[in-house]
């Protein structure tokens, strides 16, 4: 195991070479763009996917989008943050305005939409993240998109409220309606399971994806 000086280095080390590529990148390297693009693209791809739900095209079409603009807006990166940070701050926005554009997120605070709609339980697809991904994309938009921010990527309530244009009120209510509509959608896989019976950590673990590289 690796001592604490030992890591400390390593970081540093690291935090450096990204230093490094991103000054590259500013420059108009296209091998150091490449290389952000390679490191950072699976975590924003997901964030994408999941404030999207299950339109795969319209995520990939976001996605080009998102990362059009972080290259853009590099030479106003100032190191404040760390780049993932950084970045992971414009997909949000970027998506949100998208969506918006496409009226998905048209009266946000409105009820959740009731319904019968179940998961689709494949016996060849048994794992628990891929339930749990379709069921969210079955939310209506403004569910999915408080749950998503809120329980998956970590924003707080007012943050979510500025974000999305609604109260902190609305948030925390489209967060309880987003909850036990998963509980319902996902009443196969969680019986038994004291966490989700108490609205919590519903998460969507990471999975792999396929890319394909913004032009720039």
């Amino acid at each position: 195991m690796a001592t604490l000086g030992e890591w400390l280095v390593t970081y540093l080390a690291n935090m450096e070479s990204e230093s490094s590529v991103i000054r590259r990148a500013i420059g108009g390297d296209e091998s150091a763009l490449r290389a952000l693009w390679t490191r950072h693209a699976p975590h924003i791809d997901l964030v994408v996917r999941r404030l999207v739900g299950g339109d795969a095209d319209l995520a990939a079409d976001i996605a080009q989008e998102v990362w059009i603009q972080i290259f853009r807006a590099l030479p106003s990166y100032r190191g404040d943050s760390q780049f993932s940070t950084w970045a992971h701050r414009i997909a949000v926005n970027r998506t949100l305005n998208a969506l918006r554009k496409t009226r998905r997120l048209a009266n946000v605070e409105t009820e959740v939409q009731e319904d019968t709609a179940s998961v689709e339980q494949d016996p060849d697809r048994s794992f628990v993240a891929q339930s749990i991904e379709e069921a969210t994309a079955k939310l209506a938009p403004g569910a999915r998109a408080v749950f998503t921010l809120h329980d998956v990527e970590g924003y707080t309530h007012e943050e979510i409220a500025e974000q999305l244009g609604i109260t902190t009120g609305g948030s925390k209510s489209q967060l309880f309606k987003a909850r036990a509509r998963l509980r319902t959608y996902l009443a196969h896989l969680i019986d038994g399971s004291s966490a989700v019976r108490d609205g919590r950590d519903v998460g969507l673990p990471k999975r792999d994806t396929k890319h394909v590289a913004p032009a720039y």
